[in-house]
C-alpha cells in the first residue's frame, strides 16, 4: 500500500541561521524546553525506532525469516497445490495444508520474482530462491533476540513538532504509521532534524490494551516495560509452540482439557480414552478424569529446549499417559503433543466442565428445566428412539417425573453416594425398566450428564438439559404448532415418495406434548412431541409402532417452518438428505 507523509526539506546548517531572523515564517506554537527534545543518542529515540522496526515474523511460513516480510500478493505452489496468497489471512490456508498429515514431506516453493519488506521498511526485487537465502541469512535465527519490539505499539495518528536550533517551531510533521514513524526516527538519529513528540500519546500492548503517557519518561517506561511483555513468536514454523515454560505453565493450569485424540506406539486408543478429561493443578499434580469416574492421579512438569516445549506426565496405573510429550502444535483452545514411535494426543480446552462432582451439585443440575434422554443404550442396543419428545423433570423431594402423551408420570430418584469413587443416579420410573438401573455419574457440566451402569458399564445414557422459556425460536415453533390443525404434505424416504400413506390423517400437536392423530375412520393415534435446540432445531416426534405414523419416530431438523408449513429433515452423519417430511396447515 502506497503511502504519503508530509517531509520536511534538509537544510544546511546555514539555511536554518537564516531562519531565525525570518519571524513570518515561524508557526505560532509555544515553544517547549530543551529537554523535551528527542536526541540522537537517547534512549527514547532508541526506543522509539525499536517500536517502528517493521516485524517480519507474521509470514514465517513463508520466507522463514523474521527480519524481512513478503509483500502480498504473492504465488506460492504448497505440497503441489498453487496458492495465490494476497492476505495476511491465506497464511492460515498454507499452514492447514502442512498440518492436514503428520507424517508427510511439507514443501512450499515461492514463484519469483517477489518484492520483499526489510525490517527498516525499505522494499527490494527478489529474483530468484538463492537472492532470498542470502538475506534471509542475514537475519537472526528461530528465536533469537532482534532490535524490533513487538508488545507494544503507538496509536496513529502522533505528530512531532520541528524545531531550529534555537527552539523555533518551522513546522508540524503528522505520523500516520510505523513506516513513516522509522523513517521520521532515523532522520533524528542522523541529527537532520531536531523535533519533540506532541503529547498526549496513546500507546498500545499487545492485548489490546490502552496507555495514555504525556511526557518523555513515560513514555519510554512504558515501552521499556513492554518490551519483552509477550511471545514475538519469531519461530520459523506454522505452529505456535514456542511458548516459555512459565507461559506454557500458566496455560495448561487455565482450564481443564479434554482427551480428542489419543495413539500410543502407533495403536488407536480414541475409544478407550475420548472425552477423559485431564486437569493440571498447582505444585505439579495432574488429575485425569475417567468416563467411569475414575480418578487418577499423577505429576506433570514442563521443560523448553532448543527443539520446543515439553510436557513429561507420570502417573503409576496410567502407563499410557506416561511419557515425555512435545508439543508440536498450539492453536487457541487446543494442544497436539507428540513423541516419536507414533505417539500422539490431542487436548481440548473446556472451561466449562467443571470436574469437581458433588452430591449437591448432581441434584441441582438435575432440578434445572427439563432433561432430553439424547442417548440409551441397554446391552448393545439403541433405545433413545423410545424416549422421543419425552422429557424428564426432577423435582424436590426426590420426585421425578415423565411425560408422556401430554401426561406426567411420576416416579422418584435418589442421588448417593458410591464408595470412594463417585456418585449414583438411582431412578424408579413404573413402566421404564431401562431407566431404572443404577447410573453412575461420569460426566457432569451445565446442559449435558453422562452416565454408565454400574451393573454394566457398556449400558450409558446421555441426559442433554432443555430450557424452553428463553428461547424465542422454541416459543415461535411450539406457537405455530400448537395453532390449528395440520397434515401430511410430503414424506419422501430416500427416492420413495410415500405421502399417500398419510392421506386423510390430521395432526393435532397439543400444548401438554401430547400429538393427537385422527385417522379416516376417527380413530386416535397417540404420539410425543418436543421442538429443541441442539446444534440447530429440531421436532422429536414418536408415535410408538402404530402404522403408518410409526414411520416418523424421530429426531428431525427442522429446515424451515412459517405460520402454515413445516419442512423437515432426516440427515445422515455426512449431511446427506435421507428422509423429507412436509406438514402444512389444514384448510
Amino acid at each position: 500500500m502506497k503511502t504519503k507523509m508530509k517531509t520536511l526539506l534538509l537544510l544546511p546548517f546555514f539555511a536554518l541561521l537564516m531562519l531565525t531572523s525570518c519571524q513570518d515564517e515561524v508557526v505560532d506554537i509555544t515553544p517547549p524546553v530543551e529537554e523535551e527534545a528527542l536526541t540522537p543518542e537517547s534512549e527514547l529515540t532508541a526506543l522509539m525506532l525499536s517500536a517502528s522496526t517493521m516485524d517480519g515474523s507474521a509470514d514465517n511460513v513463508i520466507d522463514k525469516a523474521s527480519c524481512l516480510s513478503v509483500k502480498l500478493p504473492i504465488t506460492v505452489i504448497v505440497n503441489g497445490l498453487e496458492i495465490i496468497i494476497d492476505s495476511k489471512e491465506d497464511f492460515k490456508v498454507i499452514e492447514a495444508i502442512f498440518k492436514e498429515f503428520e507424517d508427510d514431506e511439507d514443501d512450499l516453493e515461492i514463484i519469483f520474482p517477489i518484492t520483499v519488506i526489510l525490517s527498516n521498511h525499505e522494499e527490494i526485487v527478489i529474483e530468484n530462491r538463492a537472492h532470498l537465502a542470502e538475506l534471509v541469512a542475514e537475519c537472526r535465527g528461530d528465536n533469537e533476540e532482534d532490535d524490533d519490539i513487538e508488545c507494544i505499539d503507538f496509536k496513529y495518528p502522533i505528530s512531532f513538532t520541528v524545531y531550529n536550533p534555537n527552539f523555533q517551531v518551522i513546522d508540524v510533521v503528522e505520523i500516520q504509521n510505523d513506516r513513516q514513524l522509522h523513517f521520521f526516527i532515523k532522520r533524528v538519529i542522523n541529527a537532520e532534524v531536531l523535533a519533540s513528540l506532541n503529547f498526549p500519546v496513546t500507546m498500545v500492548l499487545a492485548d489490546g490494551t490502552e496507555i495514555e503517557v504525556n511526557n518523555n519518561i513515560q513514555l519510554a517506561n512504558v515501552i521499556r516495560e513492554a518490551k519483552d511483555a509477550c511471545d514475538e513468536d519469531d519461530d520459523n514454523d506454522y505452529g505456535d509452540d514456542d511458548f516459555t515454560k512459565e507461559r506454557l505453565d500458566e496455560y495448561l493450569q487455565s482450564c481443564p482439557w479434554v482427551v480428542h485424540e489419543f495413539k500410543r506406539n502407533e495403536d488407536n486408543l480414541n475409544d478407550h480414552y475420548r472425552e477423559y478429561v485431564i486437569v493440571f493443578k498447582a505444585e505439579n499434580v495432574v488429575k485425569v478424569y475417567a468416563r467411569n469416574g475414575d480418578v487418577l492421579t499423577g505429576t506433570w512438569t514442563t521443560r523448553v529446549t532448543d527443539r520446543g516445549a515439553l510436557i513429561k506426565l507420570e502417573f503409576d496405573t496410567l502407563v499410557d499417559f506416561t511419557l515425555e510429550w512435545f508439543v508440536y502444535d498450539l492453536d487457541p483452545g487446543r494442544i497436539k503433543l507428540y513423541q516419536a514411535g507414533g505417539n500422539r494426543i490431542i487436548l481440548k480446552k473446556n472451561c466449562d466442565l467443571n470436574t469437581d462432582i458433588t452430591k449437591e451439585r448432581i441434584e441441582n443440575y438435575l432440578k434445572e428445566c427439563f432433561w432430553r434422554v439424547a442417548r440409551l443404550s441397554i446391552d448393545g442396543t439403541d433405545n433413545e428412539k423410545d424416549y422421543i419428545g419425552t422429557p424428564l423433570k426432577f423435582f424436590e423431594n426426590n420426585v421425578v417425573k415423565i411425560r408422556v402423551n401430554g401426561v406426567f408420570v411420576e416416579g422418584t430418584y435418589q442421588v448417593l453416594a458410591y464408595n470412594t469413587e463417585g456418585f449414583v443416579l438411582q431412578i424408579q420410573l413404573e413402566g421404564r425398566p431401562n431407566l431404572q438401573l443404577e447410573w453412575f455419574v461420569t460426566f457432569l457440566q451445565p446442559g449435558l450428564i453422562k452416565l454408565e451402569s454400574l451393573g454394566n458399564r457398556d449400558n450409558k445414557m446421555v441426559l442433554m438439559r432443555h430450557c424452553p422459556d428463553g428461547d424465542d425460536d422454541i416459543n415461535y415453533i411450539d406457537d405455530v404448532l400448537i395453532t390449528g390443525e395440520w397434515e401430511v404434505a410430503l414424506y419422501e424416504d430416500g427416492d420413495v415418495n410415500k405421502t399417500d400413506s398419510f392421506s386423510m390423517y390430521t395432526i393435532d400437536f397439543l400444548e401438554s406434548g401430547w400429538i393427537k392423530v385422527t385417522d379416516p375412520n376417527n380413530g386416535v393415534i397417540d404420539g410425543n412431541w418436543l421442538a429443541y435446540r441442539n446444534e440447530g432445531l429440531h421436532l422429536g416426534m414418536h408415535f410408538g409402532i402404530e402404522e403408518p405414523f410409526n414411520q416418523l419416530n424421530h429426531r428431525w431438523r427442522i429446515v424451515e417452518i412459517t405460520p402454515n408449513r413445516v419442512e423437515l429433515k432426516d440427515l445422515s452423519s455426512t449431511g446427506a438428505i435421507e428422509r423429507i417430511l412436509v406438514l402444512e396447515k389444514k384448510n
